[in-house]
């Protein structure tokens, strides 16, 4: 069945090099297809136009679209975290020439926005104790990389 929705990520020329380095980044991922100019092409001869990859499970196509308006943090990518190993690794893989921000917050090298998320974070800042909630809030406001230690130590006071 061919996929319904799919994530398109316009580069100015950097298709192939961003689809590379997600691939490296996340388990189970794979590049399915590179579609590269021809010689009468708008672009370079044999540069990607378009990389069609796979981020565990989830479809993607970056798109070397020549002038583009950049990424926003308008939209950005949730990576769920079952771990702080997790959270670590994610978080240096994908800082990695980008740059930080608050709350576990991110963009990559190439611009575009991330979330890294521990699982655990619903559960503690809308959890059934509200002050624990309100704490665990002010905690990871303080944050970039989200520690899951500290916000749980927020929670229970």
């Amino acid at each position: 069945m061919p996929r319904k929705i799919g994530t398109c990520l316009w580069f100015e020329n950097q298709a192939e090099e961003a689809a590379t380095f997600y691939i490296s980044v996340f388990d189970d991922s794979r590049i399915l297809d590179i579609s590269r100019f021809g010689e009468e092409a708008p672009g370079p001869a044999g540069e990607a136009i378009a990389v069609d990859f796979e981020l565990e499970g989830r479809s993607f196509t970056a798109l070397n679209g020549a002038r583009t308006s950049g990424f926003t943090e308008a939209v950005s990518f949730v990576v769920d975290c079952e771990d702080q190993a997790a959270v670590d690794r994610y978080w240096a893989a994908l800082t990695d020439g980008g740059t930080e921000s608050q709350c576990g917050w991110l963009r990559d090298r190439y611009g575009v926005s991330w979330q890294i998320v521990p699982a655990i974070l619903p559960s503690l800042i809308a959890g059934p104790d509200p002050q624990g909630s309100q704490r665990a809030m002010q905690a990871m406001l303080g944050m970039r990389k989200l520690d899951i230690a500290e916000l749980q130590k927020a929670y229970d006071g």
